[in-house]
């Protein structure tokens, strides 16, 4: 394997090239000491010799103020006095604070009462209706999911009644010697489709009347009940609150935040009041409007499906008229359940 060889001449003309690069090195400045060169984001090192000057590695904080021509107006109106502007901000400083000292006090009533540190205000009937609502939100939330699933698979069930009469119908033309049998099954099968969707309008109806009252009537009560809830912590932090200043000494600083916390305690208790008695309400009149409406749609369902299994067409159509339910024709496709 050959190896390249550097001519005489040219290895004899190389120490001078590199002493006059090294030459060159030398002529230039010290990069260190190069006051216009920005080496990186960090701090220059520490000085090693005397007369170094050290870089400010930020700006001074005088220089970053926008300039004065460029001062919005409504900093302009602040500067100059304007009383309404300085009143609006005032009044949202306070808001703010106001939101801060609720949520510190309401965050550590939550934690004082899950350590078993303080008491919690109990109405034991409110609560029991209201932990009954619930587990009857999730009952019917499951039979929700339920009569949705039988309503797809019928709507699928209906549309197979349908292709396969089409296709008895098809072969009663194309096949003389069984035209009568193939005519018989697909009258059957569109006799079964009608019906079929027919049912299908009761069972939409249905599932459309139930969804209403699980996510719309019953959750509207819930929102209610969750602002209830959050009225009755911030009571008890009030309240717990003046409990303590209550057993404070009697001094004047103490007596002023005292009568403070005393008409905190008294607002937060009126505010929760009547949210407990809106609960009240709401949960006696949503009682009556679940009874009135599963009546209707439980006797809806009843009838519809007894009538379509039994073969009663007319008990089927005259069910569906009782309750003002409109269906589309045979022809139509019919949309599922997701679709409406």
């Amino acid at each position: 394997m050959s190896q390249a060889v550097m001519p005489t001449n040219q290895m004899r003309e190389s120490p001078p090239m590199e002493r006059n690069i090294h030459e060159m090195l030398k002529d230039t400045p010290v990069m260190n000491d190069s006051n216009t060169a920005v080496h990186s984001g960090t701090a220059p090192p520490t000085p090693q010799r005397m007369g170094f000057i050290q870089h400010p590695t930020s700006l001074p904080l005088s220089q970053t103020a926008a300039p004065a021509s460029m001062t919005s107006p409504s900093m302009n109106s602040t500067q100059n006095g304007d009383p309404q502007i300085i009143k609006a901000q005032q009044s949202k400083i306070e808001s703010i604070k106001n939101w801060s000292i609720s949520t510190y006090k309401c965050t550590k009533q939550l934690m004082f009462e899950k350590l078993g540190k303080t008491s919690r205000t109990v109405d034991k009937e409110l609560e029991a209706q209201i932990e009954q609502l619930r587990d009857t939100q999730r009952k019917y939330s499951n039979i929700l999911r339920l009569s949705r699933a039988l309503a797809s698979h019928f709507y699928h069930v209906v549309q197979t009644q349908h292709a396969l009469g089409e296709a008895f119908s098809d072969l009663a033309q194309k096949s003389p010697e069984l035209q009568e049998e193939f005519l018989y099954n697909a009258e059957t099968q569109r006799s079964l489709t009608k019906n079929g969707e027919t049912l299908l309008g009761a069972l939409n109806f249905f599932v459309s009347s139930v969804n209403t009252l699980c996510n719309k009537t019953i959750e509207d009560t819930l929102l209610t009940i969750r602002q209830y809830e959050t009225a009755r912590i911030e009571y008890d932090a009030y309240r717990t609150d003046l409990e303590l200043l209550a057993q404070a000494p009697r001094t004047d600083a103490n007596t002023a935040r005292l009568e403070e916390a005393q008409h905190n305690y008294e607002l937060h208790k009126a505010h929760f009041e009547k949210l407990g008695s809106d609960v009240s309400v709401k949960l006696k009149f949503l009682d009556e409007n679940r009874i009135k409406v599963m009546h209707k749609q439980l006797l809806l369902f009843h009838n519809a499906v007894s009538a379509y299994f039994s073969g009663n067409q007319q008990a089927l159509e005259a069910t569906l008229k009782q309750f003002n339910i409109k269906v589309k024709s045979p022809n139509s496709s019919y949309p599922s359940w997701l679709e409406q």
